[in-house]
């Protein structure tokens, strides 16, 4: 094929786990296409963490189309980037990574050994200046958010909420109030349910001004693409349309990826990780010996920093509910120090597994696990859907207060604990969740779950929006 009749997408996601993980697969998802050529561009700290921890460089060589190229994101080596941190993150990448993408654009040098020029950007949402670098060279570009498409919505409805008076919060405000202004969800989404980025006091906020921004230039956008499904979140899609009539919902993503590649070449393999952490297998071999149905796997991602109080009630309501559990604890995730009581020890003896970081996709499909305790990530909440799993959710930041509300109010798959944090609590959401409820729940994530799997099969919404996003990018060429 004549190199310069060829697409070459260029995807830039926002160097943090799930996003990176979100855009990998659309980017194995596009390598599918022998005509288009892809080049992944990850931050140098992330990528040095996928070549320490997977084997996604062995995984992606068999896709002659495809590049890796790197890119700093500014911040030195030991810079954590989670929790609040990440404001940190948002401003380097303006800073330092935003005028070396121009260059490494404008100068050509994603063109080398043969490759065509860059002929669509897909670039995370949140780094909207994509959107500037494209119009300046004449590249079409279009945006991937990787949260969900209600979160997506809620944030373009803030103007209206500071227009009635919603935000910013105050000291009266009723939390629990329902929002008349947020079109299609006016039943459903309360002010405590609003992302995190909107709990402020200070409407000049440079974390706020940041997400609400970068959500409303999407709209100069050629395109936005969202990791959901129809079925799932029909009321936001319908309004976002208003605004965005070129919307891409190819998700679930990593259930989609699935479905492509065991109908082309067979089962993809487990042990094909994106982590950005070590995983530690050996809790497989503990789910074997479990029950079907009987453990509660917890996990609260990728990002989530609890306070060591947080992290002891948790533990004590997990214990007190005599459930097995197994507990994925991220390194530096707990703020304090590490003296643990001795009944928790014991507790965790007798019926918990606790490791640093899990193979998640693989302990959620597992038959031992029954439930999900979760931050409500869009990663992990997708996950759980998928495979039918009811979640009780406390969500840390971003969209998670949206996700959770859509768990507990409107899918109804689960429980929704946001803004608690009490081990009486967090003890009865699990016996709800695992035994009290348990039909009910289950009834609504097997719903969920087949309908997930609806869309991803052939002639289904999401595979279908996959198919004419290949052919929109086909025909993108520099507009010279």
């Amino acid at each position: 094929m004549d190199q310069r009749s060829s697409s070459h997408v260029l995807i830039f996601p926002f160097p943090v786990q799930g996003h990176v993980n979100c855009m990998l697969r659309l980017a194995e998802l596009l390598c599918h296409e022998s005509s288009i050529h892809v080049t992944f561009l990850n931050s140098e700290f992330a990528h040095q963490r996928l070549l320490r921890y997977t084997d996604l460089h062995l995984r992606f060589s068999s896709y002659p189309n495809f590049y890796f190229r790197t890119i700093s994101d500014g911040l030195p080596a030991d810079h954590p980037r989670t929790g609040d941190r990440v404001v940190d993150l948002f401003n380097s990448i303006n800073a330092v990574t935003k005028p070396r993408f121009r260059e490494m654009l404008s100068s050509g040098s994603l063109q080398s050994s043969g490759r065509p020029p860059v002929t669509c950007i897909i670039a995370d949402g949140i780094m909207c200046f994509a959107i500037d670098v494209g119009n300046e060279l004449r590249i079409p570009t279009i945006l991937f958010r990787t949260f969900s498409a209600s979160c997506f919505w809620a944030f373009f409805c803030v103007p209206k909420l500071i227009e009635s008076g919603d935000l910013p919060l105050n000291g009266e405000s009723d939390m629990d109030k329902l929002l008349e202004n947020v079109e299609g969800m006016e039943n459903v989404l309360r002010l405590r349910d609003l992302p995190s980025f909107c709990r402020t006091t200070d409407l000049s906020d440079r974390g706020f001004l940041s997400v609400i921004l970068a959500t409303l230039r999407t709209t100069r956008a050629n395109g936005l693409i969202l990791n959901t499904f129809e079925d799932l979140e029909e009321s936001a899609l319908a309004q976002i349309r208003k605004h965005i009539p070129n919307l891409y919902t190819i998700g679930p993503l990593h259930a989609h990826l699935r479905a492509r590649v065991s109908s082309s070449r067979g089962e993809l393999p487990w042990r094909s990780s994106s982590s950005l952490w070590e995983e530690d297998r050996s809790c497989m071999a503990w789910l074997d010996e479990q029950p079907l149905k009987s453990v509660v796997y917890v996990s609260f991602g990728s990002m989530t920093v609890l306070t060591r109080n947080q992290f002891l009630e948790f533990w004590h309501g997990i214990v007190n509910s005599g459930k097995a559990f197994l507990w994925a604890i991220r390194p530096n995730s707990v703020i304090g120090d590490d003296n643990i009581p001795a009944e928790l020890i014991e507790g965790t003896r007798k019926k918990g597994y606790m490791v640093g970081w899990a193979p998640q996709e693989e302990v959620l499909v597992h038959p031992a696990v029954g439930g999900f305790l979760t931050h409500s990530g869009w990663n992990s909440t997708l996950e759980s859907i998928c495979e039918g799993l009811p979640m009780i959710c406390w969500p840390f930041y971003a969209d998670q207060q949206v996700n959770s509300r859509l768990v507990g109010a409107v899918w109804k798959n689960g429980v929704d604990m946001k803004d608690t944090c009490d081990r009486i609590t967090v003890e009865k959401m699990v016996k709800e969740l695992m035994e009290v409820r348990r039909d009910e729940f289950t009834k609504c994530s097997n719903r969920m779950a087949k309908l997930a799997r609806k869309a991803v099969t052939q002639h289904g919404s999401s595979y279908s929006n996959l198919d004419r996003l290949v052919e929109d990018l086909k025909k993108m060429k520099l507009q010279l």
